[in-house]
């Protein structure tokens, strides 16, 4: 073998020193350049011997510039698509019969042009087994920790959050992985095949903005109490039919999720139920549609639970068909 495990090599590309930290195959190593570990075909390293003695017999030769050279910004390229990935590198051992995967290291890499701050937390049945938080430039890597090859098979959840520190307009990523044993299996076979280190999964390709919550002024009070509308009685008034539509209820939707749209019908029922009761309402027809038939369950959930409802019906209607419910109300 050309390199061992703690041999001194050199970049051919950007003359830059390291060491090797690990042997992952015939063609690959895994070295250390400045802090930073990363996998490398050992055609593109060579022993820094030449390079040593080229130099010293320079300095001899040279007298010291006037002005030092400005050292030249080696750019790392881009190795995947634009994102943060979980990547996974397998270390090999020989079995006297086979080189076998004994090991995989973790790495966490950053390919957006912003620094990210991100959490770590590895669990095996629900309890975290390795956790770690830092930050992590644009473009870096940082290795995370490994994982036994076997302990794979327990198929441990590789829990994740990630945030952009620099805009406070972006959410917070979170995430979890898992691999099946046969796809770890597939993933393995295939680097064999293709000669290269390390297998990664995407786990975002770009932070998404904060969703802005809109602000619709009939809503933005609390539910409402029975002493608070005895009050303003006389500025609001009960309805005796009700309709729960969305289009009904807000002029724009956009933004709104399916669970922020029932929110905002429940809300209405459960006032509007309030008004009556405080009017000494006898009936009210509530307008909930077909559907999936999901809004009338839960507005005849709400109903079951409101002492001064007496009873209520959904049936067949000229005007509504099935898509409404008749309440009465009970006064003592």
């Amino acid at each position: 073998m050309k390199f061992s495990i703690g041999d001194k090599v050199l970049l051919k590309q950007t003359n830059e020193e390291g060491h090797v930290t690990a042997y992952i195959n015939d063609l690959m190593i895994e070295v250390e350049v400045g802090g930073v570990s990363f996998p490398i075909h050992i055609d593109d390293v060579d022993h820094p011997y030449l390079k040593w003695f080229t130099d010293k017999t320079k300095k001899k030769k040279q007298s010291l510039p006037e002005q030092l050279p400005v050292e030249r910004i080696i750019e790392r390229k881009q190795r995947l698509a634009k994102g943060v990935y979980l990547s996974f590198m397998p270390v090999y051992i020989h079995d006297g019969f086979e080189e076998v995967v004994e090991q995989l290291k973790v790495y966490l890499l950053n390919e957006l042009p912003v620094s990210i701050n991100y959490t770590y937390d590895v669990k095996y049945a629900m309890k975290s087994d390795f956790r770690h938080t830092g930050s992590l430039h644009a473009f870096g890597n940082v290795y995370l920790h490994s994982v036994n090859y076997a302990d794979m098979n327990d198929q441990p959840r590789f829990n994740w959050e990630l945030t952009d520190p620099a805009n406070v307009n972006m959410d917070t990523a979170t995430g979890v992985l898992r691999i099946k044993p046969a796809k770890l299996f597939e993933h393995i076979s295939q680097l064999q095949v293709s000669g290269e280190p390390s297998f990664s999964y995407m786990l975002i390709n770009e932070f998404a903005p904060k969703k802005k919550q809109e602000i619709i002024e009939k809503f933005e009070h609390p539910k409402p109490k029975v002493e608070s509308l005895i009050t303003h009685r006389t500025i609001e008034q009960p309805k005796f039919e009700l309709d729960l539509h969305i289009e009904a209820l807000i002029d724009n939707r956009k933004g709104l999720s399916n669970a922020d749209i029932v929110n905002v019908q429940l809300e209405t029922l459960r006032h509007y139920l309030q008004l009556a009761i405080v009017h000494r309402q006898e009936r009210m027809i509530i307008i909930h549609g077909l559907g999936k038939g999901k809004l009338r369950e839960d507005v005849h959930q709400i109903l079951k639970q409101i002492p001064e409802i007496s009873r209520f019906k959904n049936e067949w209607s000229g005007r509504y068909g099935f898509g409404a419910t008749e309440v009465w109300f009970r006064h003592h």
